[in-house]
């Protein structure tokens, strides 16, 4: 991926705490990875608004169901990663 060298202004504190976490290095990877990061939350906004505008609102049951989903998924794959279970 091709990169391009921008400037920022970013409060010391936080620059601070990054270096305290990073290399020198690391620091433009680091912010690169937080605005990536930041930049997905945006995208998925945007295609919730768009879903919403086109089907509605999530419904509280639909939330609910969606959750309860996750949750046994996420015990699954528990049971699958505790010691003793089957590979």
């Amino acid at each position: 991926m091709a990169t391009r060298k921008i400037t920022i202004t970013v409060p010391d504190e936080l620059v601070e705490s990054i270096k305290g976490r990073v290399d020198a290095r690391g620091v433009s990877a680091y912010i690169a990875a937080a605005a990536a990061h930041q930049d997905a939350m945006d995208r998925l906004r945007e295609l919730t608004d768009r879903l919403e505008d086109e089907y509605g609102s999530v419904t509280a049951e639909e939330e609910r169901a969606a959750l309860e989903r996750i949750s046994a998924i996420d015990d699954w794959h528990d049971e699958k990663r505790s010691p003793g279970a089957a590979a």
